[in-house]
């Protein structure tokens, strides 16, 4: 009896942590998504506003954050720059999620086993790094369409996580008895679509999130992302790669919010064993 209760109440203990972790990740994307919406109004001045106070000012009573070398408010920065990279990420992971998701359901009822094919050709592109495949796309196309890249290089992974589960739902018992019965075959892609989002919403949403974020500020770091004025946080870190020992605060607060940012979605992809991806 005491082996049991001892194994009973070890298996809660990941449980109690796993819901801690994930609500942690839910809180703080709901904190970034009111900050926000509300950029205009927390940013003391507007975006790209220079000359505000003298260059390079460390962190103090006046300015928190301190300023660039252009005299912009670091704060206000950050937070512009964080409403850029947070919509741009959240529309690259909802184009993954919805492109990568639906692919993979629709792919499973394919015909002459062509799913099979593509679900192999998509194995051996996930193999490539999703950054190396949106800087492919980007330089196929133009720096304005990064975010779509992004969203299109986070495919593979999603589309071959939803293809394996709907390969495995296809075969199960209920799936056999459901065909048998003559329900037809959209009506059991919609319902295992619906129910496979339901079920690991948030696990593939998070990790989407966390990857278009780290990828669209690595793009924008090397060039290959945002364009000025709309800067996000990867080309604050970057234009600030002259100051990085002489005003660490120009590019220390930048990568913070970015690393927040990440963090909380990645939280938010706990999923059923406790993995953060």
């Amino acid at each position: 009896m005491s082996g049991v209760a001892a194994r009973t109440g070890s298996s809660r203990h990941p449980r109690m942590f796993r819901t801690i972790i994930g609500t942690a990740g839910i809180a703080g994307l709901g904190l970034i998504a009111v900050v926000v919406a509300l950029n205009n109004v927390v940013a003391r001045v507007s975006a790209g506003a220079v000359h505000v106070a003298p260059p390079l000012l460390a962190p103090g009573a006046g300015f928190v954050l301190g300023t660039d070398a252009l005299g912009r408010d670091v704060m206000s920065e950050t937070v512009h720059a964080l409403a850029v990279s947070f919509s741009s990420a959240a529309l690259a992971a909802a184009i993954a999620v919805f492109v990568g998701a639906f692919a993979g359901f629709a792919a499973v009822r394919m015909p002459l086993r062509l799913g099979e094919f593509v679900r192999a050709v998509s194995g051996v592109v996930r193999t490539v790094p999703a950054l190396l495949l949106a800087v492919v796309l980007v330089a196929l196309s133009a720096r304005d369409f990064s975010t779509i890249a992004v969203g299109l290089a986070i495919c593979p992974a999603i589309f071959n996580r939803s293809f394996d589960s709907a390969m495995r739902l296809a075969r199960s018992r209920h799936a056999v008895y459901a065909r048998a019965s003559g329900i037809p075959g959209l009506t059991l892609l919609r319902r295992d679509l619906v129910y496979e989002l339901r079920r690991n919403f948030l696990y593939v949403a998070g990790r989407a999130l966390a990857a278009a974020a780290t990828i669209l500020a690595t793009l924008s770091f090397l060039g290959f992302g945002a364009v000025p004025p709309h800067r996000d946080l990867g080309l604050m870190i970057a234009q600030a790669r002259d100051s990085y020992l002489s005003a660490w605060w120009c590019a220390f607060f930048p990568a913070l919010a970015l690393v927040v940012f990440v963090l909380c979605a990645r939280f938010a992809a706990t999923d059923d064993n406790g993995d953060v991806s």
